[in-house]
């Protein structure tokens, strides 16, 4: 994970790509509504900020593996086992989703209005989101960089894997806008418990046949 910080630090270019993507989406969002401020519902406010980190995370995530080059991996099989390989990356873009996910969110909510009604609960469900995010597409990104379309192969594979997800994310975050009793998320929290743990898990088994290969 420490390299991974590294190689980001002397590439900030990356970074700055990435909240360059979120401001600049924002503020599109933001003058198609300036004009029709009555049409930005909670409902709809929900759904862009969901579209707009869903395309960060797969911007920021889909070049885990695509900028590793065949030497460079054959170097850390000397190193280190597949496990804290896939774990070291999943940490790293936990992190760096985190991190575009707080900046995002408060771009978003200086500039299109804060409408969350309980933060506390609809920030708990950006961590588990930023999570979920971070480990699914990490592993399709191993998955994809197998083939040569990578970038066209992860856009495929990681569309039914983020799919549950990501209603499990706006059900929640819903609920969050429109104040509810947490009680009621509390199914939809244990569903994006499970997915996180089930996709964790899948890395840990999976990830050491496709590093052989």
């Amino acid at each position: 994970m420490e390299k991974e910080f590294r190689l980001e630090w002397r590439q900030r270019y990356a970074l700055n790509g990435m909240l360059l993507y979120i401001v600049s989406t924002v503020f599109v969002c933001f003058l198609s509504f300036s004009l029709r401020r009555n049409q930005l519902t909670p409902m709809v406010w929900n759904a862009l900020f969901w579209i707009i980190l869903l395309f960060t995370a797969i911007n920021a995530i889909a070049k885990s593996f695509v900028q590793e080059r065949a030497g460079r991996l054959l170097y850390y099989y000397t190193l280190a086992s597949p496990q804290q390989i896939i774990i070291s990356k999943i940490l790293y873009n936990t992190i760096l989703m985190v991190v575009l996910a707080g900046l995002g969110f408060s771009f978003y909510t200086l500039v299109m209005g804060n409408q969350v009604q309980d933060l506390p609960l609809f920030l708990a469900n950006l961590l588990l989101g930023s999570v979920g995010f971070a480990a699914s597409l990490t592993l399709v990104a191993g998955i994809a960089s197998k083939a040569e379309n990578s970038a066209t192969l992860m856009a495929v594979l990681s569309f039914p894997v983020v799919l549950p997800l990501l209603l499990m994310l706006i059900r929640v975050s819903k609920n969050a806008l429109d104040g509810l009793d947490r009680s009621v998320s509390l199914d939809e929290i244990g569903t994006l418990l499970a997915i996180d743990a089930i996709v964790l898990a899948l890395s840990w088994m999976l990830f050491p046949y496709l590093w052989r290969s």
